[in-house]
């Protein structure tokens, strides 16, 4: 999948990169989550609602990471692609009785499109910056309860993020950033034995991350 999304990126700057400056940005960091409400409606398991607390586990495989591509019109404003790789497990003794994995760990993927506004060279050398978007979920589905087995990608519904944080460069190609980064994810997934499972997660995070500019 980050293959897929890195192909994405290069198509959707590759028609401005002779025209405005081109950002091209990868992160990680620590990644955490709130409890959230899961709802589920299945015939084989029944009807279900209980409240989860999450962990997000960043440094555990597969890591939390980003990958950002941005088009600078101005010294101002920008716009791009981002793809996080969000994660959330139950905290130990958060499942309820009858489930052995109710998780999304090879994650909780999110495609937003972004708009960016930064204040070049605000602090010295040091650019703020913020920005948001909106855009699609992309978790990777695994739910375990008795003979019902799901276990894979589905597009589950919209997300949205923002962002706040400040650039410093390296060199005139080179930078590195912090940020926090925020994440909603709205879920419906379709479970294997013909039923759903469904909620909404937010997810926080902050990152240390390279961007190399041209």
């Amino acid at each position: 999948m980050s293959r897929a999304i890195a192909l994405s990126a290069l198509l959707f700057v590759a028609p401005f990169a002779a025209s405005a400056e081109i950002e091209l940005s990868f992160y990680g960091g620590a990644q955490s989550a709130p409890a959230s409400d899961v709802s589920v409606r299945d015939p084989q398991i029944g009807n279900d609602d209980f409240s989860i607390a999450w962990e997000g586990k960043s440094s555990s495989a597969p890591i939390y990471y980003g990958i950002r591509a941005t088009r600078w019109q101005n010294d101002e404003f920008g716009y791009g692609l981002d793809f996080a790789h969000n994660k959330v497990y139950p905290k130990e003794g958060e499942l309820p009785a009858g489930y052995d994995v109710l998780e999304f760990t090879d994650g909780l993927n999110t495609l937003t499109v972004n708009a960016y506004r930064r204040w070049s060279h605000a602090f010295g050398d040091v650019t703020p910056y913020v920005g948001g978007g909106l855009g699609l979920a992309i978790p990777h589905v695994e739910v375990t309860n008795g003979t019902s087995e799901t276990f894979g990608y589905q597009v589950t519904g919209p997300a949205a993020t923002w962002i706040a944080g400040a650039t410093y460069p390296i060199n005139d190609q080179w930078s590195v950033f912090g940020e926090y980064k925020g994440t909603y994810s709205t879920n419906k997934a379709d479970l294997d034995t013909g039923g759903t499972v469904e909620t909404d997660v937010f997810t926080n995070a902050v990152n240390m991350g390279v961007s190399f500019n041209f």
